[in-house]
């Protein structure tokens, strides 16, 4: 592929993955990170990408990012997602690259303010005027684990109640961004789910097992009109488990002795 592909959100969880996966194809890529390229990256890991240093929620430094992209898989997510989307839409008009996108599977089920931030994102990169790829995914094994490390200081771990989830390795995900941003656009993908759906109680508790820790896991029925969509399974997507590895052997390969 000519080219390069930006890759925005490059030095997250996911957005990492994908830039090895894409520099091990042969393609040049150009991370898009606020912050300058970190002194440790070495050649195994984002070493052999460009780098550019900009704001997508407050419009600075992307007019250098997208030049000469002939391809962008937007991985960079948190507060403003719709505002970020409109700004590199905007300065993405005059080289038209390819848009990829990671959305999350149930953001049009579920009225929680981060996801309709994320389903007005996907809205602007459909009306965009640019190719565009849109890939829906569950949540990943390496953040549900961020997440019970974080609970796990506490003396009992409150979850919500009768909430299924199914979680996906985030490295699955990027494999899957990698080759849709070396193709042509292809509008709404499928969705990508993990192989398996389990409460999220019993991935608390297997966290806590892998860890060699003992706490009460408390699930705890939540009000509102959000809470109940969760229950209700609108984070999973059962016709898509195309994923391969479960979460226990997440947790077995990330706390194996010595890891």
């Amino acid at each position: 592929m000519s080219g390069t592909i930006l890759v925005t959100g490059g030095t997250g969880t996911l957005g990492q993955v994908v830039v090895r996966l894409l520099v091990a194809d042969g393609h040049r890529v150009r991370v898009l990170s606020r912050r300058p390229r970190p002194a440790d990256a070495s050649p195994a890991n984002l070493g052999q990408a460009d780098w550019a240093v900009g704001d997508l929620r407050k419009g600075r430094g992307l007019g250098a990012a997208v030049a000469g992209a002939t391809a962008i898989v937007h991985c960079a997510t948190g507060r403003g997602d719709a505002r970020a989307a409109a700004n590199l839409i905007e300065e993405a008009r005059l080289e038209r690259p390819h848009l990829v996108y990671i959305s999350i599977v149930g953001i049009d089920r579920v009225p929680l303010g981060y996801y309709k931030s994320k389903l007005e994102a996907e809205r602007r990169i459909e009306t965009s005027g640019l190719p565009w790829t849109i890939l829906r995914a569950t949540q990943f094994h390496q953040l549900i684990v961020r997440g019970c490390e974080a609970l796990a200081a506490m003396p009992a771990l409150p979850v919500p109640a009768r909430t299924p989830i199914q979680p996906i390795d985030a490295a699955e995900v990027a494999e899957r961004l990698a080759g849709l941003a070396a193709g042509p656009a292809a509008g709404r993908v499928p969705d990508m789910g993990g192989p398996e759906i389990r409460p999220v109680a019993d991935l608390v508790r297997s966290y806590l097992r892998a860890r060699g820790r003992r706490r009460p896991v408390l699930p705890v029925l939540l009000p509102g009109a959000a809470f109940a969509g969760l229950r209700q399974g609108s984070l999973v997507t059962p016709d898509h488990a195309v994923g391969r590895a479960t979460f226990g052997q997440f947790l077995a390969g990330r706390f194996a002795a010595g890891a």
